[in-house]
This record gives structure tokens, sequence and C-alpha cells, in this order.
């Protein structure tokens, strides 16, 4: 959205941080990333043409093509699935949120300046609803007291990834 675009490059600027490009389409950003090789890529979630997904695709291919290029995507809507889509491949250097969090500029500045710095941010909606979401039963909630002691009691040893990965695959095979 054109009025989104030079709203945010309006307070960026204004913040004191330097806007090189924008884009409008998933083509035009990723030509701009290609050629202009900036720190951040804001990128907003829903872009043109269908308003789905181009914009994580555009974001997942920044990732895999610049990796030098951290990328900021934004969402009005809380899609907890996005997140961890976008996470899966290179947790570092990304991060997400709600445009509703970026109305105060300090909150998008302080973002951006952390995933240049190679950290993860996401939004603490989409991280309350990722650690209170109901999950399946998994083959450790299977395992007996007696059986969880002797898993707990593995050791860290120079052995200790095998004999782990061992007993993983040894649960998941019963």
């Amino acid at each position: 959205e054109a009025l989104m675009r030079e709203g945010l490059a309006g307070l960026l600027t204004a913040a004191g941080l330097e806007v090189v490009g924008r884009g409008g389409t998933p083509d035009e950003l990723l030509a701009q990333v290609a050629r202009l090789e900036p720190d951040a890529a804001i990128v907003d979630i829903r872009m043109p043409p269908t308003h789905t997904d181009e914009g994580l695709v555009a974001a997942e291919r920044i990732r895999d093509d610049h990796p030098a290029v951290a990328v900021l995507v934004l969402s009005n809507y809380l899609e907890s699935r996005y997140a961890m889509r976008l996470l899966q491949e290179h947790p570092e250097s990304v991060g997400y949120l709600l445009k509703e969090r970026v109305s105060d500029v300090a909150v998008l500045v302080d973002a951006l300046r952390r995933i240049t710095d190679g950290e993860c941010v996401l939004d603490p909606t989409i991280v309350k609803r990722l650690v209170t979401r109901p999950r399946d039963p998994g083959p450790l909630s299977q395992l007996t007291e007696r059986e969880r002691e002797v898993l707990s009691l593995l050791g860290d040893t120079p052995d200790y990834h095998r004999r782990v990965l061992a007993v993983l695959t040894y649960l998941r095979a019963g």
C-alpha cells in the first residue's frame, strides 16, 4: 500500500535511518534488494497481485538469496504459521511484527536495529500464541516415570548427541 510505504519511509527517515528504496510488488522489492543490498528490508506479508502470502515468499527469497539482508515482515493479521515458516530456514536476522505494533516508531526502529544485529524479533502476541497453542501428545507423554528418569540420566558426554538421537529414534519406531 503506497500510503503505508510512504508513511513508514517518512517515520524512519525522521528517526535518523536511511531509506534507500521502496517497492510495491514482490518483483520490485526483490530487484531493489538485489541492486541496493540494504541492511534490512521491511516486507508486508500480503502483497499484490493476490494479497495472500506474496510478501512472505519474497521475504523467504531475500533470506535465501541475500543472507546479509535482515528482513522484517509486517502483518495486519496474527498468523503464527507464517511466523514459523519464516523462522524455519533462517531464524537469525528476521522479525515478524503486527502492523499495530509499529504505530510507535521506537518499536519499529528497535526491531530493525535488533534484526540487523542478527537477532530474531517476534511480536509478543505471536509468541504467546505459539507457547499456549494446544499440542498433540507426543511419544514422550507415553513414557513411564522410570523411563523419563533414565532419559534424564543420559548425561553430558562426548557421545551425548548420539545417545539422544538413538533414544529418539527408538521412541519414534515404537
